[in-house]
């Protein structure tokens, strides 16, 4: 079973297959929790790029995105 949240271009997405159903950033194996993760050590959106460069442009937004509606609900 897959589910998906978020209104931006890119979703955050969870599958068993994929990091052990780990929340990640669609088309990527990059776990939403480590990018919110350097977002929160303070880290800019140029080196949380290079350090995930399969990340897509919108999916630092997408991870701050699902993280506000998982606190909402």
């Amino acid at each position: 079973m897959r589910s998906a949240i978020s209104s931006t271009a890119s979703k955050i997405v969870s599958n068993p297959n994929i990091l052990g159903g780990e929340p990640v950033v669609e088309g990527t194996r990059v776990p939403a929790g480590n990018v919110l993760a350097a977002v929160r050590d303070g880290e800019s959106r140029f080196s949380i790029f290079r350090s995930y460069p399969s990340l897509p442009l919108d999916g630092i937004d997408a991870c701050l995105e699902w993280e506000k509606e998982k606190q909402q609900s």
